[in-house]
């Protein structure tokens, strides 16, 4: 896997922020906080951008979900507690049933770990067309 492009670690380019806070548990043997807990920070700060921007499952029968297709994420450098993080979001491509999430995670204002996310629209457990309105509202957020 390639490292992410400078045009992707550049945290200006991004609209959608979320504050992180590191915890003791996240603490792994070698005194750094653990891939996978930065893993849990970027999905949890996922779900949060979902939120904001309108993105978010209906949870009733026949209702809209976003599954989680891919996902691929490059540990960049360490991340140390006590220390606060931020995870920038923006999306960076749409298809016809999905679209694709990049997130970075920065701890003083150097990027710890980039990942990409690829969400599937789903509706009765099959892949459903994105409207109209859900391209504009991710749109609105894209990477600048």
């Amino acid at each position: 896997m390639a490292r992410p492009g400078p045009e992707l670690l550049d945290p200006a380019r991004y609209r959608h922020r979320v504050d992180v806070t590191s915890r003791f548990a996240d603490l792994d043997p070698n005194d750094h906080i653990n891939n996978v807990a930065i893993a849990a920070m970027l999905e949890d700060a996922r779900v949060r951008f979902s939120y904001a921007t309108g993105m978010r499952a209906d949870r009733t029968p026949g209702g809209r979900r976003f599954m989680v297709a891919a996902i691929e994420i490059h540990y960049l450098a360490q991340a140390h507690f006590p220390d606060p993080l931020v995870c920038l979001a923006a999306p960076v491509a749409t298809g016809r049933t999905s679209w694709t999430l990049q997130q970075l995670l920065m701890q003083h204002d150097q990027a710890v770990a980039s990942a990409q996310s690829v969400l599937v629209s789903i509706i009765d457990d099959r892949p459903a067309p994105l409207g109209p309105d859900m391209l504009a509202a991710l749109d609105a957020w894209a990477l600048l």
